[in-house]
């Protein structure tokens, strides 16, 4: 019998920096990763496009059982619009959709806690995050605003995000992330971009957020300051960078990307993100 199951997953942008306190918040965008993983009668995992990274394989063998790895032909397909090492929580969804896919395949009975526990457990045991992001493993999850005690694993608030908004996001040529540690520093002051964030006040806090990374990271300003004169509702740095998002209403897209054309990266526009990530099953 052959089995395939595909699952999607989206991205999404800081709003919050978890690393100073564990506490963050992130908005789901439209950018998304699709897992399809084919089970049939053979052995082996055949990774069509790259390499078993291991925190995909981490995920492959916590979540199904060894006489099924054993008795079955793996083949995994990953596909991503997320670009990767940039802030744009593209490990988040990568392990979201991996761990979705492979439940799936065992199971009929989808238990969201375990799916996301699992790819969080997974990107921790493959160093991939500091502090376990899951506020970016919601976010990309199940779409929409999230804000989050990441140290707990628990969603401290969830609600959609506006749909006539879109993230201008500019990606510099360069991949160069300062010491991330240094957030700390200002535990304080990230602690009130959260509480900004938890009120619902989400562009204030990512507006806060995009000054302390910034400064901390030794980032320039720059780029979001010239978001931010041309209309942008808020703009920050994403992640640990080195991405810059801004949030923009519809008709201010055309005049952020005009601006942002001149500086040395390429832009991504993508729309806010509301739906839950999604899998479908076809058995043959």
């Amino acid at each position: 019998m052959t089995v395939k199951v595909t699952s999607i997953v989206h991205g999404a942008v800081s709003i919050v920096n978890a690393v100073a306190t564990g506490f963050g918040s992130a908005m789901g965008i439209n950018l998304q990763v699709t897992v399809e993983i084919t089970s049939k009668k053979g052995s082996g995992m055949i990774f069509q496009k790259s390499g078993g990274h291991v925190m995909i394989k981490k995920i492959i063998y916590d979540i199904l059982p060894s006489n099924f790895i054993n008795n079955n032909q793996l083949i995994i397909n990953i596909n991503s619009e997320i670009p990767s090492g940039m802030g744009l929580k593209s490990s988040s969804a990568v392990s979201n959709a991996v761990a979705l896919a492979c439940k799936s395949l065992v199971s009929n009975d989808i238990d969201d806690d375990f799916v996301l526990n699992s790819a969080i457990d997974a990107s921790l045991y493959a160093k991939t995050t500091i502090t376990g992001a899951y506020d970016d493993s919601t976010a990309c999850y199940y779409g929409g605003f999230v804000t989050t005690d990441n140290y707990k694993r628990k969603i401290l608030k969830k609600e959609n995000s506006p749909t006539d908004i879109n993230a201008v996001i500019y990606l510099p040529n360069y991949k160069k992330r300062g010491d991330v540690t240094r957030l700390k520093l200002l535990s304080d002051i990230y602690l009130e971009a959260f509480q900004l964030a938890y009120s619902g006040q989400y562009w204030k806090a990512m507006i806060l957020n995009g000054v302390l990374t910034s400064a901390l990271l030794s980032n320039g300003y720059n780029i979001t300051r010239i978001c931010l004169e041309n209309g942008a509702l808020a703009a920050s740095i994403s992640g640990n960078g080195p991405a810059i998002a801004a949030v923009v209403r519809q008709s201010e897209v055309q005049k952020i990307k005009s601006m942002l054309s001149n500086f040395d990266g390429r832009l991504i526009v993508s729309p806010s993100n509301n739906q839950k990530a999604s899998i479908v099953k076809e058995v043959g």
